[in-house]
Parts: C-alpha cells; sequence; structure tokens
C-alpha cells in the first residue's frame, strides 16, 4: 500500500497544484484580453460576448471540482491508515498523526477551489462591464 500514499502525494496534491496553476493562467490571460479588447470591432453582442468568456468555463470547473478531488485524496489517505492499522498494532498518537495528514489534501482541494472561485468572480463581473459598455 506504499504506493497508495505516492498516489496522495504526488498524483492528487500535484494535479490540484496544476489545477491552480491552470486557474491562475487563464485568468491572467482572460484578464489581458479584456483589458485590449476593442468591443466597437464586433458585430453583434453575441460574438462578443462568446470572445469575452472564452476559457472561464475551465476556471469554473476547476473551482467546481477542486474539493472533490481534495476530498478523494482525504478518503484514499484514511483507507491506507486503516489498512496500515489492521496489519500492525499502531500506537493511537501515530493513527492520529495518519489521520490529520489525510485532511491536507482536502484543505489544499479548497484553497484550490477558493481562489478559482474568486477569479472567476472577477472576470464575470468585467464581463458583465464590457457588455454593458456595449450595449450603450
Amino acid at each position: 500500500m506504499a504506493y497508495l500514499k505516492e498516489f496522495i502525494d504526488y498524483g492528487i496534491m500535484g494535479l490540484l497544484f496544476l489545477m491552480s496553476i491552470i486557474a491562475v493562467a487563464l485568468f491572467l490571460e482572460r484578464l489581458s484580453f479584456l483589458k485590449k479588447v476593442d468591443i466597437k470591432k464586433f458585430q453583434n453582442k453575441e460574438l462578443l460576448e462568446n470572445a469575452l468568456t472564452k476559457n472561464i468555463t475551465a476556471i469554473a470547473t476547476i473551482a467546481s471540482n477542486a474539493p472533490y478531488i481534495g476530498l478523494l485524496g482525504t478518503v484514499l489517505a484514511i483507507m491506507q491508515t486503516f489498512i496500515e492499522m489492521a496489519k500492525s498494532n499502531l500506537a493511537a498518537t501515530k493513527i492520529m498523526a495518519s489521520l490529520a495528514l489525510a485532511l491536507k489534501t482536502t484543505a489544499a482541494g479548497l484553497i484550490v477551489a477558493i481562489i478559482a472561485s474568486v477569479l472567476y468572480n472577477i472576470l464575470a463581473r468585467k464581463i458583465e462591464t464590457k457588455l454593458v459598455e456595449y450595449g450603450t
């Protein structure tokens, strides 16, 4: 079951780290686009909205799925702790330490989700503003 610990530490935490990098990169790309876009060049509001909202669904998807990925890591780590408990007579302090460490992926998932949600909301507001500017 040692591979399970490696999967949790490197797989789940690595995936969450990658998701956070993607969310920030997409946010910066969209922010840059929103700053330089010339809304007068668009023929209609639908085309403008399409251009403005490109890639923000990915940020929302990261925000909504990061807690689940973190929770998956926690469940796997708890399973690993129970397996180790069954194999040997672990002291209560060792069990508590293992369970506490199991929660690290949930915390990481929540951090990624909170950041991605904030970034998404910032972009959503800026997009709303651009669409209102187009209508005036």
